[in-house]
């Protein structure tokens, strides 16, 4: 459940914070990759489903040690 207090962005506020198109943003609603909440027959998504996102998107750089096998 999300925190009540997190603001809830539009699609277009959604797409603006993502630098992505209203369409990509939609697509992540389709396929159930996003958090969402309908209100009425508007959409809505938290800015914390948002950043959540983006950090499961995250990927985390390359060093010399994994390149070369080593532990770190």
């Amino acid at each position: 459940m999300t925190d009540p207090n997190t603001p809830l962005l539009t699609v277009d506020e959604a797409a603006v914070r993502l630098a992505t198109g209203v369409r990509f943003v939609r697509r992540l609603i389709a396929e159930r990759r996003i958090a969402f909440v309908h209100i009425g027959r508007h959409v809505r998504i938290p800015a914390s489903a948002v950043e959540a996102f983006i950090q499961e998107g995250m990927v985390a750089p390359i060093t010399a040690a994994s390149v070369h096998g080593r532990a770190a």
